[in-house]
């Protein structure tokens, strides 16, 4: 299948692609800066989803929204605004067969910082309209939020012994997934789910459970 990834260069995003060509899929890359990732099956695009030009790609059947930024500034332009264009884009269309979000489990606890919150809770909202809206497709839209992930964004809390025994006294199974199980989780809501649609799944070892923001 025709598979778009977004924020596809780092972390989460770049382990889904990685999935999904492993899986044999054809997948198209968009993100702000160039990607390491070489692959036949792989084609990568720089673009802002908030102000950029977005490529023009027909016949998406897989959209993963994952791009977004974090405390800063613009979380709600990129993470929410710059969502929902891309895919008004390539989602809301007749050969759309699943649309995923990378949303936050701060979206349910709040607490994060509060455009970031205000961002992925309004990326959730969204994700059920879009189920309501494709539906007509046979289309599933569902979103995955997860807690704390193994990438380099959140590198600083790893590193630091003081911040990680603090983090890990808010999660009750004492460990934080990596990008390569939340890309899992997001190949199995896209492929394999067909009757699951306007859900939100959180991945976050019971950090949700709890709700100290640590930084």
């Amino acid at each position: 299948m025709k598979v778009i990834v977004t924020g596809s260069s780092n972390g989460i995003g770049k382990a889904i692609a990685e999935k999904f060509i492993a899986c044999g899929h054809t997948v198209i890359g968009i993100d702000k800066v160039q990607s390491n990732l070489s692959h036949a099956n792989y084609t990568h695009h720089i673009a802002d989803i908030f102000s950029g030009k977005l490529p023009d790609v027909d016949g998406v059947e897989i959209l993963i929204n994952n791009a977004g930024v974090q405390d800063s500034g613009a979380d709600i332009d990129v993470n929410l605004k710059g969502t929902i264009r891309v895919t008004e884009k390539y989602g809301v269309q007749p050969k759309i067969k699943s649309v995923v979000f990378i949303a936050s489990a701060s979206a349910t606890t709040g607490s994060e910082f509060p455009e970031y919150v205000a961002s992925k809770g309004g990326m959730v909202s969204y994700m059920k309209n879009v189920a309501l809206r494709i539906a007509k497709y046979g289309a599933t839209s569902n979103s995955l939020s997860p807690g704390g992930v193994l990438t380099p964004l959140n590198q600083h809390i790893i590193d630091s012994p003081k911040l990680w025994k603090q983090v890990m006294n808010e999660t009750p199974l004492n460990k934080w997934a990596t990008a390569q199980e939340i890309a899992e989780f997001a190949y199995f809501v896209a492929v394999i789910n067909k009757s699951m649609t306007a859900q939100d799944i959180i991945i976050d070892n019971g950090e949700s459970a709890k709700a100290n923001f640590i930084w």
